[in-house]
């Protein structure tokens, strides 16, 4: 069962609030990053992206850039801009984004259930991705981002939240990139004790998104194991640092596709190619797939609605019925010869919340095609993790994305 308990944890003073939290480190590049913090020194890219600190064209994976990581982080801390909670808490955090709202419980979990797989997983992650974050982690000796994780609904602990919201003031409310961020402290020791006694009859936790941060807070606390052989297994770094939303509140967004050519096809020839595998129909304007198994497709500003036919669907298979597998193996792979898609230039991938215009655009600037695709779902996520299975390249979009600098969680 799961492991999920209160920690004490650094964050912004309510001063700061909203000069603090930023956008995950992978979201954006250095330069994007530098233009982000300009006049605003508390901005938490200081921690999660050092380099901005450093002089232009330093490695981002210079030992300086880790050292300037923590540097920074120990600024905010020492100068009072974080500030750390007196006792183990657990705490509450609710996103709304375009009237939608999703309200996760912050708090550690065990690095022990993610290598005996209650924690499960749906990706694999790159060695250089992960060197990146254990080296930031060790070296910070924190957890600076959350993982956001996903569990099936349980009423108890909805009930709790729900019942914390309505009877305690939040600490922190603010919004930032269009989205509101709300925060209580949920510091009653019998009622973090209560929640995570129920986490504790909850038979698994999924990994929604971080997988490479997950793996590498992992690979942290193993050093120090080693480095303590004594450990008990209660110091924090056997645990890190995460945000769990129950299953029912999660949205995952399409993530679409943009391609270079035909495979020096014509266009009609490209269309009878397809037609042997789908029902190909001409639209009057844009087509947003609206479920499972239909595709848009934008060639030479015309839309096209594609519906895979029955037999190149394989339902008991939770891999190869999702839409990108789909659209992999009968359209990418044996029409366009795109048979590598992570490291294919021909390829380029384009989040949900781009809207269907970023593809026009993408068509007319830089690509000859466009798929637009329906959302893998999370029992789809769910069904994948707890066969074992791996998803595809970009199959999924979580939006919005959990704020760096909300919560930091200290491994001593």
């Amino acid at each position: 069962m799961a492991v999920f308990r209160g920690f004490k944890a650094y964050r912004p003073a309510c001063d700061k609030q909203s000069l603090i939290p930023a956008l995950p480190y992978d979201v954006m590049n250095s330069e994007e990053a530098r233009g982000m913090v300009e006049g605003n020194p508390y901005s938490f890219l200081h921690v999660d992206k050092a380099e901005i600190d450093l002089p232009l064209g330093t490695d981002i994976y210079d030992d300086a850039v880790y050292e300037k990581a923590k540097e920074n982080l120990l600024n905010l801390e020492n100068t009072g801009a974080l500030v750390q909670d007196n006792t183990p808490c657990l705490y509450i955090y609710r996103q709304v984004m375009n009237g939608r709202a999703q309200i996760g419980i912050v708090g550690c979990a065990s690095i022990d259930d993610y290598l005996n797989n209650i924690i499960k997983k749906h990706e694999h992650t790159l060695a250089k991705k992960e060197i990146d974050r254990i080296r930031h982690v060790d070296t910070c000796d924190a957890n600076t981002g959350p993982i956001f994780l996903t569990y099936r609904k349980n009423d108890e602990i909805s009930s709790i939240v729900d019942e914390w919201m309505n009877s305690h003031n939040s600490v922190y409310d603010f919004t930032a990139d269009d989205v509101e961020q709300t925060v209580w402290v949920v510091d009653d020791a019998d009622t973090v004790a209560s929640l995570s006694a129920l986490f504790d009859t909850v038979p698994a936790m999924y990994i929604a998104d971080g997988h490479h941060r997950c793996a590498s807070a992992v690979k942290v606390g193993q050093m120090r194991r080693e480095s303590n052989p004594d450990y008990t297994g209660d110091e924090e770094f056997n645990f890190f640092l995460a945000v769990a939303f129950p299953d029912d509140q999660l949205e995952i967004m399409d993530y679409n596709r943009v391609v270079k050519d035909l495979n020096g096809m014509s266009e009609d020839e490209f269309l009878d190619r397809l037609s042997e595998k789908f029902v190909v129909a001409r639209c009057d304007g844009r087509f947003k797939p609206e479920k499972k198994h239909t595709f848009g497709m934008l060639i030479q500003n015309q839309w096209y609605s594609l519906e895979a036919k029955n037999e190149i669907i394989n339902e008991l298979d939770p891999v190869a019925r999702l839409d990108v597998s789909v659209l992999q193996d009968n359209v990418l792979a044996p029409i366009l010869n795109i048979t590598n898609p992570k490291n294919d230039e021909r390829i380029d991938f384009i989040g949900g919340i781009r809207g269907l215009g970023e593809l026009e655009k993408r068509a007319t600037d830089d690509m000859q095609l466009a798929f637009a695709m329906y959302p893998t779902t999370v029992d789809d996520l769910m069904a994948i993790a707890d066969a074992g299975l791996i998803m595809p390249p970009k199959s999924t979009w979580f939006e919005p994305k959990l704020l760096s600098g909300l919560f930091i969680h200290h491994l001593s």
